[in-house]
Order: C-alpha cells, then structure tokens, then sequence
C-alpha cells in the first residue's frame, strides 16, 4: 500500500485510538506512528512493544475512571469500538445498550480531559426515518449521537465495506467466493452500496484529525463507483481468478442468510448477524454529505481487492499479557424509557424506595450508620445485597454505586451498580458491572440472574407507567 498524501503540521497531536488492535486501528498505527503520537488502547497489557513509538495504555472502557485515565493528554481521539466481545463470563444485554454505554463513557471521559475532537468511524447510514433502521445502523447512529453530545467537536465518518488487508466484512466476501463454486444469493444482495479501499479511508481519516473545517460534521465516504453486494462477488471472483456462477432468488430468510453466510464466510455471529440484518437498505454516499476536503484519487474496486489479496505488508502489534481475573462474573445492562426527562439521581432513589416495596414479600431495604443501603431477606439479619453512593463520583446525570457487601456477593472490593441519562435524557442506563456471585454458577444462572432480569424489566414497567 502507498503512503497517503500527509498534510504538514507544526504541533505533532496526540491521537488516541480506542480498538487500536482491530482492524482500522492496527493499519492506522502503522501508516502514521511517526506523523503524531499515538497512544494505542487496549484492554490487555502489553507485554512486549515492537514500537516504541507508539504509547499502549491499558483501559476498560466500562470504566470512567479508567477511561478518564487513558485519555489524559490527548488532543484527538480516534473511536473505533464496535460491538465489543464480551469481557464477563455473563453479558445480560444487548448489543446496541453496551454499545450506548461505552460511548457515553468515552464522551464523558474526552470532555473532562479537553480532547478537542473525536472522529467515529461508523456505518453508512440509509435515507430513512431512524424507526426504520436496522438495529445495527440504528445503533451507529446513537453511538456517533453520543459522541457527540459533550464538549469534544465530532467528526463522524460513515463508510460502508472497506477493502483492505485483514477486513472481516471483505474476508466474509472473499471466503464466500473461495469456498462456493456456485453461488446463490439471497434478495439482498442486489442492494447497493459504495465500498472504500483502506488506502482511501486512511487518507481520509489522517486528513480529518485536527481540522476544524470538520468538526461537528458527519461525512459519508466511499468509492465514486456503486455496485450490489452481488456485484462485489461476481467482480472478487475475477480478481481471484475464480470462475463462479452467481444468481440471485427471490426468496432467503433472514435467518438462513445468517447461517449461510456465516458457515461459508467464516464469520463470527457477532459480524454475519448486524451486517446480515443491515443489508436490507440501499447504503450509499448522500450528496450533500460526501467527502470534500481534498481531491482523492479513489482505487478502483479490483484494485482495492488486489491490495487486500496480495499486499506484503502487515502492521505488526505488541504481545499482550493475558487478562487474569475472577471467574465468574456478571454484567447487566438494561436501557429504559425517560419520556419525563428524569435525572438519574432521580431514578436512583426511585429504585431504592420502590424495590423494596415491589418485593415486599420477600425483602426490606435498611440503611445504616454509615449510609450504605442494604437488602434483606425479610427474617433476615445479614445484608443480601449492600450498597454505597460513591458522591464524589456521582452527579444528576449518573449515579455510582459500589457493591460493598452482602452474602450473594462474592466480591467485594470490584463491583458497581449504576444508573445514567444517556442521549439528552431520553433513556436511562442501569447497568452492573464486574458482579461476582456467591450461588454456584449452574444455581446462580437459574435463580439470581433470571430473577434480576424479571426485577430490572419490572422497574422499567414502573418508569414507562409514570411517563405516561
């Protein structure tokens, strides 16, 4: 791959790059660890840095404080967090509210520190009402809102497929041709879309990092050349020098799609599934949106594909130390209606005086000398669950509760429960985090956890009632 044309700076920046080990983030720290210095994040510790170059701070980004920690002294932050595997043993929650969550917090984190600017790097996004996006793009679409909610200038950038070097989305297509002489293509793939070599992106991303002409814009980027997801097979098919029949049926459920894709792709689920589900709009550049910054001498998509085939570069990452922690952890996230613009101070005490009256049967609330809350079984004398306000950490937007005791807790020096506005207030998070408990495993999945869903979904019963 080329070096994409660099414009000269007297300050070298500090560019922080959250998921600096995926895909975009690895190619980035390869092309500029000389042009600006890079603080990669990761959730590992490096063990071995090849790059001296270039900074790796370790971070959860479940974290405020660690996120707060990993941001300091960086001018522009580069977010490229998607979905993220989960870091506990069970993840009650969807997709899109970790996703809100993650983004909130780095926001958050980026405004304290005085990042300038952070630059997303999200979906292409259809001409439609948001109601009637698919759950993926409806997602990017709340993440690059939260993004930009707070004092950091935003730059979005929305990109459909990028073809390069190491790309799941592309190796899904390239895998597809290798392994099926004969392929039958689904309805969707006769929608359209603008794919975008890495080499383009890259440009475009180096060019966006401490422009001011792009902040607080969202700019839509890809090849001037739009073709159907089919298309892209037949025309990969070629450069691979595969003969492959390719047609299309009318009729392929969504469910089967998913399947299909994933077992020939070698797709994780977690890829094949959103982008399976997204494939249903028309995903092209809007005119008013498009890329203008500079000229850009777009590859074509055969050569795009050749690069991604047989470029001999390959970035190269520190070895990391495995991440130890306790077994058996929990994180729970569950997002709720705000139709009243309540703060989370406001749900949090509402959730304090209304659990116990929910589970009057079988618990009661107490709060000791110190403050800290606790849940007990009705006959009992030893705290179930017990609870501290953490106020300096706390504000009308989030409240911070540490799990500090209790006998269905096993531990008790790493564990949160907290409550958030996120998105103007239009919904609130609750969320535990780290949560390891005293039931065995089999036991705890059977009783704890599936009565703790029924209680937060109850609670989310309560506010949607007191909306009305």
């Amino acid at each position: 791959m080329t070096q994409p044309n660099h414009t000269t700076s007297k300050k070298k920046l500090t560019v922080a790059i959250a998921g600096a080990g995926g895909y975009i983030g690895r190619w980035f720290i390869h092309k500029f660890s000389e042009k600006y210095n890079i603080v990669a994040l990761s959730r590992q510790q490096v063990k071995e840095n090849p790059n001296p170059a270039v900074t790796w701070r370790q971070v959860e980004l479940y974290s405020i404080t660690s996120t707060l920690d990993a941001l300091k002294g960086v001018d522009v932050a580069i977010y490229l967090v998607h979905s993220m595997n989960a870091s506990t043993r069970l993840n009650q929650g969807s997709f899109e509210d970790t996703d809100l969550l993650l983004a909130d917090n780095f926001s958050r984190a980026a405004a304290i520190n005085n990042v300038k600017q952070i630059i997303y790097l999200g979906g292409l996004l259809p001409d439609e009402p948001e109601e009637k996006l698919s759950r993926h793009l409806k997602s990017r679409l709340e993440v690059e809102q939260t993004l930009g909610s707070r004092k950091a200038k935003l730059t979005a950038l929305r990109a459909s497929i990028i073809v390069g070097p190491g790309g799941s989305s592309f190796d899904m297509i390239k895998n597809l041709v290798r392994r099926l002489p004969v392929l039958m293509c689904p309805k969707w793939t006769e929608s359209m879309t603008q794919p975008i070599s890495l080499r383009d992106t890259l440009d475009i991303l180096d060019t966006c990092i401490g422009n001011s002409k792009v902040y607080g814009k969202a700019i839509e980027i890809g090849s001037p050349e739009v073709m159907s997801y089919r298309a892209m097979m037949e025309r990969t098919a070629k450069v691979m020098g595969k003969k492959r029949l390719v047609f299309s049926v009318p009729v392929f459920s969504l469910g089967l799609s998913k399947f299909w894709v994933g077992l020939f792709g070698d797709s994780p689920p977690q890829l094949v599934s959103p982008l399976v589900e997204s494939l249903k709009h028309t995903l092209t550049v809007s005119p008013e949106l498009r890329f203008r910054e500079k000229e850009i001498n777009y590859l074509t998509y055969e050569e795009s594909v050749e690069e991604a085939l047989h470029s001999n570069e390959k970035p190269v990452l520190p070895s990391f130390n495995q991440v130890k922690g306790i077994k058996n952890t929990v994180r729970s996230i569950q997002r709720m209606p705000n139709k009243n613009r309540h703060s989370a101070l406001w749900v949090a005490n509402r959730y304090i005086i209304w659990l116990p009256s929910f589970l009057k049967f079988l618990i009661r609330g107490e709060t000791n000398e110190r403050g800290d809350l606790g849940f007990y079984l009705l006959w009992g004398k030893k705290p179930m669950l017990q609870l501290t306000l953490i106020a300096d950490r706390s504000d009308h937007e989030r409240q911070l509760l540490y799990i500090t005791g209790g006998w269905l807790v096993k531990r008790f020096d790493y564990g949160w429960l907290e409550f958030r506005e996120v998105l103007n207030s239009r919904y609130i998070i609750t969320g535990i985090h780290e949560f390891v408990p005293t039931l065995p495993w089999i036991l705890y999945l059977n009783t704890q956890a599936k009565l703790h869903l029924w209680v937060m979904n109850s609670f989310r019963k309560y506010l949607e009632k007191r909306g009305d």
